[in-house]
């Protein structure tokens, strides 16, 4: 049903195609990532090309594919598009790269989070080359009845990213903790904090140079306080 449904649409419509995981009309290769940017190449018209991207994280690399779709919809000259690309700025409070307590390395993602968001700042978290990888994650706000459920997704992908020590802050947070146990996190390496001054005061005493810790929750867990107070 799905499928006829879909036919008849390819027949309305001109459908364009991007992606990282699945050969796409608009395809990114070869991708490279580092902490603060990434790269890939892809081919249009038979014509290859580098994309640069200023930002660390492999949903920005498929966030630039997207952006390239469009760019060739709308005859946007290659080149233009890829300057814009290059010239991207994050909003304020998402995977910003910050400096902290003893020479840590921050990633303040506290802007605000779901669970796709949740996944893609802890698979990002998986992929730098940092010794020990911290993650400190609140309640994600208004999921309603999909609350636990969705908190026990976001422990999975901790998880899967083998979390060194992992951080949960307030009251939907232990969901995430629990799961995350479950499934191979030490117990030793979790730590329930009933509210932000409790986290900081963790960080603050144990943070070291080659760590790299992850801040993301709901904007009304005010994560932003932890940023503050860990970051010089």
């Amino acid at each position: 049903m799905l499928n006829n449904w879909y036919q008849e649409q390819k027949q309305n419509y001109s459908i364009i195609t991007y992606g990282i995981n699945n050969q796409s009309q608009i395809w990114g290769q070869n991708i490279k990532q580092e902490e603060s940017k990434s790269s890939c190449e892809v081919t249009i018209h038979e014509k290859k090309y580098t994309v640069n991207i200023p930002v660390g994280g492999e949903h920005f690399v498929s966030n630039s594919l997207c952006a390239i779709a469009v760019a060739t919809v709308f005859e946007i000259p290659m080149e233009k598009a890829l300057e814009g690309i290059v010239s991207f700025e994050l909003t304020k409070k998402r995977m910003e790269i910050k400096e902290g307590t003893a020479g840590a390395t921050i990633i303040n993602d506290c802007y605000n989070a779901n669970y796709d968001s949740m996944k893609a700042a802890l698979n990002y978290l998986a992929n730098t080359k940092k010794k020990r990888k911290i993650a400190v994650l609140g309640d994600m706000l208004e999921l309603g009845d999909y609350s636990i459920s969705l908190h026990e997704k976001v422990g999975e992908e901790v998880a899967k990213a083998k979390v060194n020590i992992l951080i949960c802050v307030g009251e939907q947070s232990k969901y995430i903790a629990k799961k995350a146990q479950e499934l191979g996190i030490e117990q030793n390496n979790i730590f329930l904090c009933s509210n932000n001054e409790q986290a900081i005061d963790f960080l603050q005493k144990n943070l070291q140079k080659e760590d790299i810790v992850l801040l993301k929750a709901s904007l009304g867990m005010k994560f932003s306080q932890i940023c503050e107070a860990i970051c010089k």
